[in-house]
């Protein structure tokens, strides 16, 4: 028995494969009805329900690519302001030196960084809060002018996550303010549905996963079913240190970053044709307790039920019909998984 079982999952990955060219086309999957619900008492209907309850989108390079033409030029506009030098020069941040201190999480914490690694003796977290408040307000200024668009899909995306009930949070380590005015640029019907998770809110930034953790909580979701748009490694980094499943969407000063972990890598959701269905794909959130698992598979006294085989048929058809390899691959990795221990019991 148990080496039926395991030949039928062996069978079934390279047969769901060959099936199942691009990560498109997913929907939810319905109940199946068990082959053997009538004859065979101990066999549970199959359900694999696949559910993306959020998604958590990053603020700046994600929204839209506000580092190089807006933060940066709002901090350069305050160093200014403050009178700031570096020996003779004002205190400036280029293009190239600002991109490597975009690996600073949080605004306060980049210029203390900043002012550590060049030894500026009149560097202090006062003057950081200080000028972090000014910078803000400059930064606003500079999105009303509609210098800063939104990246291109962005509205699309939000568009349709929450026309099909899938809510949407923005969970940045930019001042809150600062990202209200870039949400706002979809709009306030679309903007009075989201919440945002911003600035000092959490005590530890990215790439901690505590930003993203407390949209969690407050959402009331779980994490398998969250799927995370961000532009960064340390964005990266910290989604999946919240289990959360990660789309990267890369950004002017990202695109040399380490997104080895990413789930799926894009220069922009256009061009990467990402939409709601492609993000469904990727929360692949299965829940056991409606496998019949307890009773067909994970237990020695479910030997020769004909519910293990139900079940492991039942993968594959769903496979076949849901046509997306990530999914897929996950999902019959862990029916591999199930018969392995039955085996071994």
């Amino acid at each position: 028995m148990h080496v039926r079982i395991l030949f039928i999952v062996a069978a079934l990955l390279p047969l769901a494969a060959a099936f199942l060219p691009t990560p498109q086309g997913l929907g939810r999957v319905q109940r199946l009805p068990s082959a053997h619900a009538a004859t065979s008492p101990r066999s549970a209907p199959l359900q694999l329900r696949a559910t993306l309850d959020a998604i958590f989108f990053d603020c700046d390079g994600v929204l839209a690519d506000t580092e190089r033409d807006g933060h940066r030029i709002a901090f350069n506009m305050a160093f200014k302001e403050f009178g700031l030098k570096v020996g003779d020069n004002d205190m400036e941040w280029g293009e190239e030196l600002y991109g490597k201190l975009c690996e600073i999480g949080g605004g306060k914490e980049r210029m203390m960084g900043y002012w550590q690694q060049i030894g500026w003796p009149g560097g202090d977290w006062d003057l950081a809060v200080d000028l972090h408040k000014r910078k803000t307000q400059l930064f606003q200024e500079l999105v009303d002018t509609g210098k800063i668009p939104l990246r291109p899909g962005v509205d699309k995306l939000i568009t349709e996550a929450l026309d099909n009930n899938v809510r949407v949070a923005v969970c940045s380590t930019s001042n809150e303010k600062a990202v209200q005015k870039i949400v706002d640029l979809l709009g306030p019907e679309k903007s009075s549905q989201i919440k945002i998770f911003a600035g000092d809110c959490v005590p530890r930034k990215k790439p901690s996963p505590d930003i993203y953790n407390l949209a969690r909580e407050d959402y009331q979701v779980r994490p398998e079913d969250v799927v995370v748009i961000e532009d960064s490694g340390i964005g990266l980094a910290a989604a999946k240190a919240a289990e959360m499943s990660c789309v990267v969407t890369m950004s002017t000063y990202t695109r040399n970053d380490d997104f080895s972990e990413a789930d799926h890598i894009v220069d922009d959701l256009v061009s990467g044709d990402v939409d709601l269905t492609t993000i469904e794909g990727l929360a692949t959130s299965t829940q056991w307790e409606d496998w019949g698992v307890d009773r067909d598979i994970m237990t020695p006294e479910s030997e020769g039920d004909a519910g293990s085989l139900d079940m492991i048929a039942g993968v594959g058809f769903v496979c076949l019909q849901w046509r997306n390899a990530v999914t897929c691959w996950q999902v019959l990795s862990r029916a591999r998984k199930c018969c392995h221990v039955l085996a071994g019991a």
